[in-house]
């Protein structure tokens, strides 16, 4: 399972592997509103990783890092506190979680780590087979996240392959 933590969206992708090919069993965006207070912003993104990590039973978890190049620093504390909760319901629920960088992600399915959000969202397409463009970004990047954990925790990497 990858997850692209974000107060406003936090996108999240969960494949599997089988047999030739890796597929997409689950994916979405947890919105919340913004004119939300804080903590109830928080419960809500807690109580959907709670829920969809309760009923997918992933394996282990892969979570976007925070990178170090803030122009606005107040997004990195935002973001800090979205991927507190997700490692929380990771770990009361007993899933493994690890950390990847953007640039560690996007190197690993477009070749490219300093790739753009577009072409981030068609190297996931082509990768995972998809017939549409993954969209918002913060699912492209929730399965790109799941498409490198999977490689790095199991060797398994999907082959580029025609949309389906």
């Amino acid at each position: 399972m990858g997850v692209d933590p974000g107060l406003v969206d936090t996108g999240f992708g969960i494949l599997e592997a089988g047999p030739g090919a890796v597929t997409v069993v689950d994916a979405g965006v947890v919105s919340t509103a913004s004119n939300l207070p804080l903590e109830a912003r928080l419960n809500a993104i807690h109580r959907a990783m709670l829920k969809i990590i309760d009923e997918r039973r992933p394996t282990f978890l892969v979570v976007e890092d925070l990178y170090t190049e803030y122009k606005f620093p107040r997004t990195a504390i935002l973001m800090g506190h979205a991927r507190g909760v997700i490692y929380l319901a990771a770990r009361q629920l007993g899933v493994a979680v690890t950390a990847l960088a953007p640039s560690e992600v996007k190197r690993a399915v477009t070749g490219n780590g300093a790739a753009g959000k577009a072409q981030v969202q068609r190297s996931v397409q082509t990768l995972l087979g998809l017939k549409d463009l993954p969209r918002p970004s913060h699912l492209a990047d929730a399965l790109g996240l799941a498409v490198t954990g999977l490689a790095r925790v199991t060797g398994i990497t999907p082959r580029a392959r025609a949309a389906r």
